[in-house]
């Protein structure tokens, strides 16, 4: 409990022009977090591994393969594959206090009108993360359409549950990942390292930069694929531009 409600009183003389935070205190705030992410996590994978039956039942459904089922190639494999499948859940599900000690431990590099943005960027960058897992798992089923559609017709696909969970959480993690997009724009705007109007300025080079990302995050070669991943992304960026450009940044 005194791990959780420990405070910063050093920190508070440092705003107000007192001493700096030391090394030593750095530490032990970077250990703070560390042990909070860390028991956080590990309390949502347990919930997740109560569940994860369901949990691999909803994959395999998302995937296509519910007359087929997965593979192991172990007596251990279902267990290992579950504890997998729990880790991943639980680090979802464990994003927003994870976030929240980043922020928390990044907060004394901040000035007292940024340090007020904290709690809207915590619920924000959660929020993004959350967004992005989403749409990756509502466009699986589009994902292994087109992919096994592009496969030779003398193949036949073997749905292993290592292999369809490695590709489940490329996909997961990497669009979790590019829709905290807004989230890094608006923090950049902040504290004045970009601005809307180089933003619009250089509208060519983002729009680019977007494509290659979403043809990166997508496999195959088909034309759709990127195109669900670029058109949010596009739409997010536009959205942060113009969040900007309206506080004045």
């Amino acid at each position: 409990m005194a791990l959780l409600t420990r405070g910063r009183p050093a920190l508070a003389r440092d705003r107000s022009g007192g001493a700096r935070m030391t090394v030593v205190q750095h530490l032990e705030d970077l250990r703070r977090a560390l042990i909070i992410s860390a028991l956080a996590w590990a309390l949502a994978t347990l919930v997740a591994f109560l569940f994860y039956g369901r949990i691999v039942d909803f994959l395999v459904a998302r995937a296509g393969l519910s007359k087929v089922g997965l593979y192991v190639t172990s007596p251990a494999g279902g267990l290992i594959f579950g504890l997998q499948i729990a880790m991943v859940v639980g680090l979802v599900g464990a994003a927003p206090i994870v976030i929240w000690q980043t922020w928390w431990f990044v907060s004394p590099g901040l000035h007292a009108h940024e340090r007020r943005l904290i709690l809207p960027l915590i619920a924000a960058t959660s929020s993004f993360f959350v967004m992005g897992v989403t749409v990756a798992l509502f466009s699986l089923p589009l994902f292994m359409r087109l992919l096994l559609g592009l496969t030779a017709a003398n193949l036949h696909y073997l749905p292993f549950a290592d292999a369809l969970f490695g590709f489940v959480l490329l996909i997961t993690i990497a669009f979790g990942l590019v829709f905290e997009l807004p989230v890094a724009i608006f923090v950049l705007g902040v504290l004045r390292i970009i601005s809307s109007g180089w933003l619009y300025r250089n509208r060519l080079y983002w729009i680019v930069a977007m494509g290659i990302a979403a043809n990166l995050m997508t496999p195959g070669f088909d034309p759709v694929s990127p195109l669900i991943v670029f058109v949010p992304l596009y739409l997010l960026w536009e959205g942060s531009a113009l969040l900007l450009r309206i506080s004045g940044r």
